[in-house]
């Protein structure tokens, strides 16, 4: 396919650029069957007993930091002018990172970026579209010290802010699920829970079950491709645990509907789904590039924001409801005004039988 098929026209007006205040006051698109407009404080309304919710529960770190460089020249290091911005987006080891910098072509093999006092990087490798490899001095609690003190939260490129993210984004920014530190982006269709909101759906009976992705920088790369097939996914780490997949699985032989909030979640799900259509526990990265013809197995419903043009995601959503049916549910959305992307408003989409395509 074409990923041209997945393009659409979108206002720079419906961009959010804060989210709805109070969070589940944003507006809710069901798409379930018609399309209506909702707001997302209506949601337990549509969920009942037995439902089973799984989140994500990855907690944003403050991944965005920026240095001077360091070269060593003949037996001798050298300070160098211009500032290097990076943003880490995926954990090697415990002390180094997947990262990218701008701007990468000033960078070498075995350049230092000082950060802070006692808190620097070393470049082991460079790779493409401005991504490096970084080895830092520091790991474990100094190193998640040191990042609390230099860094700050790495906001979507959509966003625009004149000095970088805020002290409102450094909580708004954050789900109210936010447990295990590691994401680099938000999962942004936890953005619109409350704790009444969570209240409402629990008394309703709905089951919820956490599981844990880290969310990379690599969920903003552009397909740049011609063709889906030739676009090469980035890999997030993840995990389920056994816990976790024992009620998923549970719920799913006693009839259930499963219900995903946000794509990273059913990303993680379809990674780890056996031959027999079980959710197995899971830790390790995924690559899972979700397109029109995925059979889905787990996930009959997704709780999801509006996403990018020419995006994984929109190819994900699209797979999941039906690509005429995403066409129409993005053109109402555009119609409507509702607002797009990490802090705009919610869509629900069933899964497609097939017949929508």
């Amino acid at each position: 396919m074409k990923t041209s098929e997945f393009d659409f026209d979108l206002p720079l007006d419906l961009i959010a650029q804060r989210p709805a205040v109070p969070r589940d006051s944003s507006r809710l698109l069901d798409a379930q069957n018609q399309l209506v407009n909702r707001k997302f404080y209506e949601l337990p309304d549509l969920l009942k007993s037995g439902d089973l919710v799984v989140f994500n529960n990855t907690r944003v770190i403050p991944a965005l930091l920026s240095g001077n460089r360091e070269r060593e020249l003949d037996g001798e290091v050298s300070s160098l002018s211009g500032k290097i911005k990076i943003t880490l987006h995926r954990q090697k080891d415990e002390n180094s990172w997947y990262s990218f910098a701008k701007p990468s072509k000033k960078l070498k093999k075995g350049d230092r970026i000082i950060f802070g006092d006692e808190f620097w990087a070393k470049v082991e490798k460079k790779l493409l579209r401005g991504e490096v490899l970084l080895t830092f001095n520091i790991n474990s609690d100094d190193f998640k010290n040191k990042l609390a003190q230099h860094g700050s939260v790495p906001l979507p490129p959509y966003i625009k802010r004149s000095k970088g993210s805020d002290v409102k984004d450094s909580s708004d920014y954050q789900t109210l699920f936010a447990k295990n530190d590691g994401a680099v982006a938000s999962p942004t269709a936890g953005l619109h829970f409350t704790e009444k909101l969570l209240e409402r759906i629990k008394k309703r009976g709905v089951i919820m079950v956490p599981v844990t992705l880290h969310v990379g920088g690599g969920t903003f790369l552009p397909v740049t491709s011609k063709n889906i097939n030739d676009h090469k996914m980035h890999a997030e780490y993840g995990e389920i645990s056994t816990k976790s997949a024992e009620i998923i699985n549970n719920a799913r032989m006693n009839g259930s509907r499963i219900i995903s909030i946000g794509t990273t979640s059913m990303r993680l799900l379809e990674s780890s789904v056996t031959a027999n259509g079980m959710v197995s526990p899971f830790v390790g990265e995924t690559n899972i590039f979700i397109t029109p013809g995925f059979r889905f197995r787990v996930v009959d419903l997704l709780i999801t924001n509006f996403h990018l043009p020419r995006s994984t995601l929109m190819m994900l959503v699209s797979a999941f409801a039906g690509s005429q049916k995403i066409k129409r549910v993005y053109s109402h959305a555009v119609e409507d005004r509702y607002r797009f992307y990490s802090y705009g408003d919610a869509v629900l989409l069933a899964r497609s039988n097939g017949e929508d395509d």
